[in-house]
C-alpha cells in the first residue's frame, strides 16, 4: 500500500471509534509507531483535526466530515456475500436495518459497480437447512438484545428449555452474542439463577429492555470462561481415530464445538453441550472410532444407548 492509500485509510480508520491508540494503528497497517506519528502530522498538515490524549490515544474532533466513502470493487463484492450470510442466519429485525444499510452503501457506488452487485446478488445464495418455526417464538430480538448491550440495560423475557418443556421468567445483564450449533446465544448473567448463562435467541418470548442499568461485574473474556465451566452447558471431551475425525469436519460445529488437538492417531475434541442424551445420539454415528474421556455420565449413557440398539435390532 503506497502512503497516499494509506493516509487515506487511517483517516477512515480514526473515523470508526472515539479514540484510537498508536499501537492499534500500526498493528492495522503493519508499520512502525515512528511511521504513524508521521502519518498522523502529515494529516493534520494537510488541514485534518486530529486530537490525542496523552498516553490514550488520538480522535478526530467534533464536526469534521469527510466526503462520502467510495468502496473497490472487491469491497463491494464482499458486502453482498455478508449480505448474503445476514439473510440466511439472523433474524428478521437485523435483516430489515441491514437492508437500509445497504440502500446507503449502493448510493454512493459507481454505475458500474451497482450493475456488478446485481449481477453477483443473483449469484450467490446461503443454503440453511429448513427450521421448523414455532409460532410463539417470534424470533425477532437481536436488534434489542445489541441495544440492550451497547446501553448495558437489564432485559427481560420468558424463556423455553427444551430439556425439561418448563417456560420461566428472567431478567439478564446481557453480555454477547455468539453464534454456534445453527442458532444465535445471547450470554448474560442471569438475576434469577445468580451466574452466567446461556440462552438460545430463537426460545425466547416476550423480550423487552427495563429501565434497569448495569455494569459488567467482570471483563467479557472472564466471563466467558466462567460461563464455559459453570454455566447449563456442559462440557465434553472425547477421542476421535483415523478417518472418522476428517468426516465429520464440518457436523462438530453443529454440536457445540470449542477446540481439538492431535493426540497420536486421534484428534482430542472439546465440546459444550446444552443435552449429553442428545449429543450422546450423535456420538453413537461414529461407532468404534470415539473413545469418551470426559464425563463418566456420558459413558454411562452411551452404554445404555448401545443397549437399546442391541434390543432393536436382535
Amino acid at each position: 500500500m503506497n502512503r497516499i492509500d494509506r493516509l487515506t485509510a487511517m483517516l477512515i480508520q480514526l473515523q470508526t471509534k472515539k479514540l484510537i491508540t498508536a499501537q492499534e494503528i500500526a498493528n492495522h497497517f503493519d508499520i512502525s509507531l515512528r511511521t504513524v506519528y508521521r502519518d498522523v502530522r502529515a494529516l493534520e498538515e494537510a488541514g485534518v483535526p486530529i486530537g490525542a490524549e496523552a498516553g490514550k490515544g488520538y480522535f478526530i474532533m467534533d464536526g469534521y466530515h469527510l466526503p462520502p466513502v467510495m468502496f473497490s470493487e472487491e469491497e463491494a463484492n464482499a458486502l453482498v456475500l455478508g449480505a448474503k450470510l445476514i439473510e440466511g442466519q439472523t433474524d428478521k429485525s437485523i435483516k430489515e436495518h441491514f437492508s437500509g444499510a445497504m440502500l446507503k452503501i449502493k448510493s454512493v457506488l459507481k454505475s458500474a459497480q451497482k450493475d456488478g452487485l446485481e449481477k453477483l446478488e443473483e449469484q450467490i445464495r446461503v443454503n440453511q437447512p429448513p427450521i421448523q418455526v414455532d409460532d410463539q417464538f417470534p424470533n425477532n430480538f437481536m436488534a434489542t438484545i445489541q441495544k440492550a448491550m451497547v446501553e448495558q440495560k437489564v432485559l427481560q423475557f420468558k424463556y423455553y428449555s427444551n430439556h425439561s418443556g418448563d417456560m420461566t421468567e428472567r431478567q439478564v445483564e446481557p453480555m454477547g452474542l455468539v453464534y454456534y450449533g445453527s442458532s444465535w446465544h445471547l450470554l448474560a448473567y442471569c438475576l434469577l439463577r445468580q451466574g452466567p448463562r446461556d440462552f438460545r435467541v430463537d426460545r425466547l418470548v416476550k423480550l423487552e429492555i427495563t429501565d434497569c442499568h448495569f455494569e459488567p461485574r467482570e471483563p467479557y473474556e472472564e466471563f466467558i470462561k466462567r460461563l464455559t465451566y459453570g454455566g447449563e452447558l456442559e462440557e465434553v471431551i472425547v477421542q476421535i481415530k483415523g478417518e472418522a475425525a476428517r468426516y465429520i469436519v464440518n457436523q462438530k460445529y453443529y454440536q457445540g464445538f470449542v477446540s481439538e488437538q492431535k493426540k497420536g492417531d486421534a484428534v482430542e475434541m472439546k465440546f459444550l453441550v446444552p443435552h449429553l442424551g442428545y449429543f450422546s445420539r450423535w456420538l453413537a454415528m461414529l461407532g468404534d472410532s470415539v473413545t469418551i474421556v470426559s464425563p463418566d455420565r456420558l459413558l454411562t449413557i452411551m452404554q445404555k444407548r448401545v443397549e437399546e440398539l442391541r434390543r432393536n435390532y436382535e
